[in-house]
């Protein structure tokens, strides 16, 4: 034996023994002995570490990095001289039985070590562990594929005719025909060879297709000065324990071995996966330091600071200062997305109602991109996950990702609500209120015995709006109509009330339409023109630091806030119902509340939910409620919470007196239709 090899060997044994993975090997053959049954192939995963070997020996470190197969093989002996000087399987009888995987803790944090389809060149020869990430966008069923297999030779008075000497197992890149096919020929007499059907081992297979997340923002529709690039999905692997590891939607860091598998006249690049990871958020943003300055003037008020964001929000798109409930709104819904992979989220659905469908198209397009997740819809594509047939030929089912789950932990926003047809509008109807949608999967097309049935969660909130002219939406009492209610006919009611918030952009008047006017004409003669200073102090970097900021801030509601979304709802409920049809406020309605409370809370950058938040959202929602069903004995106005044009320090002084008015409004209104509960009035 070479003495190189040697020492390779000396060094892998002596690296199990002190990282423990002796021990486990140990127990796994163990596992194997008492099944007291005979196998063609033992398989043993092997975790490594590449720097703790490197430190040991650099040969081994190298091997493992850059030639796994072989370091793999260096494992294999090793193994196999502990089982049998240790007598820990008594059924094995050769070396080739052994199948190690070995699978290393990570990689050099190095260029050469990262494999991105964007970037070029692209090395997938090397058969080398290489460390990449993606996000989910389609996934395939589970299916069996062979891991290994015995061969026998043909001639029955050939020494290997029995026995286990030729075993074939699965290696990275290997297609089924590589493992298991009929044109083998026995190495002693070049009889051919045939498969023990008896001993053949199968594992479990997954077919993943990914993108570079960078991808996605060719589903975002506003760009400012984004560098192009190219856009390729890939292929990845899963066997055995990493099946179903991955969810549709997520993002995941892993470490595989890429290789090139021919279908047909096609060949592609597909990685076989060694370890996963869920990619966890990016570091907490800083904020800019005019939006502190911004902070520190307005800390007098608990309502000014979100007043003036929204205020100024989106000046490159509409002159500040219009459109203000509506970007409160949308600034509220950002700040409530959530990079975290959490089922139960806290989701802000918009459904703006308004005769200038152009700036709100505009408007939602730019405040999309402003997180990392924002999607905007595709007419041509599907909203909602669909079924087709896998493209590498394997016949079986693969769920495509659309634009709801592409925007998982973020916004997506389908345009226009009526663009859709009435099978879509259903289907987004019961994903709203159930958060979930299921997929079926008829197993007698894709090659399965029985139907199935994948139920996805929906983690992502939804933004669309509806063009009031066009479809006789107007405010026009009728004797059947309520005050204060949209008559939006051409809408189902329980589509509209499953939305958290419905938003009447009524503000067009002379007063608007010119700076409006002012506005495009400006962008139209030069569009890369900063029209307003505000636009230079306050960009949109800035504000997309911010909501990264404000959306991870961790809130907790006070026990005042609570009492007052309690009593608020509790009170709601008892006037809003009747005999005939019960409630008419929404089941979700207390989720709503707290949400919208919240988000006014990360919005103001603090920590602890405040009943000045609770009085923004009861406004917001009384408003959207009012929309929906008509006035209440709670009465508020269209634009409660923009009462006035914020110009001066003196409108906001104005604002603040409207605002504590509205909240002794809301005490009063609890104290007298809320029994029960108790809300401390300033009087006491």
């Amino acid at each position: 034996m070479r003495p190189d090899l040697l020492k390779m060997k000396e060094v892998a044994l002596i690296y199990l023994d002190r990282s423990g993975g002796l021990q486990k090997f140990v127990d796994d053959c163990k596992q194997y002995n008492d099944s007291k049954q005979s196998y063609a192939v033992y398989r043993f995963i092997i975790s490594v570490n590449p720097s703790d070997i490197a430190e040991l020996d650099a040969a081994l470190g190298n091997q493992i990095l850059h030639k796994p197969m072989k370091a793999a093989q260096i494992f294999q002996s090793v193994c196999f001289i502990a089982i049998k000087t240790l007598s820990l399987i008594e059924q094995l009888q050769t070396e080739a039985q052994i199948n190690i995987v070995l699978k290393p803790t990570h990689l050099p944090p190095l260029p050469s070590y990262v494999l991105s389809l964007c970037e070029f060149p692209l090395d997938y020869m090397s058969q080398r562990f290489y460390m990449s990430e993606g996000i989910v966008i389609a996934m395939g069923t589970v299916m069996k594929y062979t891991q290994g297999a015995r061969f026998l030779c043909s001639e029955e008075t050939c020494p290997f005719s029995e026995g286990f000497n030729y075993i074939r197992v699965h290696i990275p890149g290997a297609t089924e025909s590589a493992t298991v096919r009929n044109d083998f020929v026995c190495s002693l007499c070049a009889s051919p060879l045939r498969e023990d059907m008896k001993f053949r081992v199968l594992g479990d297979k997954q077919l993943v297709e990914m993108i570079d997340a960078k991808a996605l923002s060719a589903f975002q529709g506003y760009s400012n000065n984004k560098p192009h690039f190219r856009i390729q999905s890939f292929t990845v692997f899963l066997r055995d324990e990493l099946s179903n590891k991955m969810k549709i939607g997520n993002r995941y860091r892993f470490i595989g071995i890429p290789a090139c598998v021919q279908n047909c006249s096609q060949v592609t690049v597909c990685i076989e996966v060694n370890s996963i990871q869920l990619c966890s958020p990016e570091g907490t943003s800083c904020i800019s330091e005019n939006f502190k300055y911004l902070l520190s003037l307005t800390s007098s008020s608990r309502w000014r600071f979100t007043a003036i964001l929204a205020n100024i929000f989106a000046s490159q798109v509409v002159p500040p200062g219009t459109y203000n409930t509506l970007k409160l709104s949308i600034l509220l819904s950002l700040v409530q997305t959530c990079d975290r992979d959490s089922e139960t989220g806290d989701y802000l659905d918009l459904l703006i109602v308004t005769s200038d469908t152009l700036i709100a198209d505009r408007l939602l397009n730019y405040s999309v991109c402003l997180v990392a997740r924002g999607i905007r819809h595709p007419a041509s594509n599907d909203v909602f996950p669909t079924v087709s047939k896998d493209k590498h030929g394997t016949g079986t089912a693969s769920i495509q990702a659309c634009s709801a789950l592409l925007a998982k932990g973020g916004i997506c926003f389908i345009g226009d609500l009526l663009s859709h047809k009435k099978d879509k509008l259903e289907l987004l109807q019961s994903v709203l209120e159930s958060r979930t949608t299921t997929v079926f999967i008829p197993g007698k097309k894709y090659g399965e015995d029985v139907d199935q049935q994948v139920i996805l969660p929906i983690q992502t909130s939804f933004w669309t709006f509806v063009n009031e002219d066009s479809s006789s939406k107007k405010y026009v009492q009728k004797d059947n109509t309520l005050i204060g209610k949209l008559d939006l006919r051409s809408v189902s009611a329980n589509l509209i009330d499953a939305f958290g918030l419905l938003i009447h952009c009524n503000e067009l008047s002379c007063q608007l339409t010119l700076p409006l006017l002012d506005h495009i004409v400006k962008k139209a003669i030069d569009p890369e023109e900063v029209p307003y200073m505000i636009s230079q102090q306050f960009r949109t970097q800035d504000y997309e630091e911010l909501i990264a900021f404000a959306k991870n801030l961790q809130v907790e509601l006070s026990s005042e806030a609570e009492r007052l979304i309690h009593g608020y709802y509790l009170a709601s409920r008892r006037i809003r119902t009747d005999s005939i049809h019960g409630s008419k406020l929404s089941t979700s309605a207390l989720k709503i509340l707290v949400s919208l409370s919240e988000a006014h809370t990360k919005l103001s950058l603090r920590r602890k939910v405040l009943e000045e938040d609770v009085l923004i959202a009861v406004l917001l929602f009384e408003s959207s409620v009012t929309l929906k069903h008509g006035a209440s004995v709670f009465c508020v106005a269209p634009n409660a919470v923009f009462p006035f044009d914020l110009i001066d320090e003196n409108s906001l002084q104005q604002r603040d007196v409207y605002l504590m008015q509205c909240h002794q409004q809301l005490l009063q209104f609890i104290a007298t239709y809320g029994p029960g509960t108790h809300v401390t009035t300033s009087e006491e």
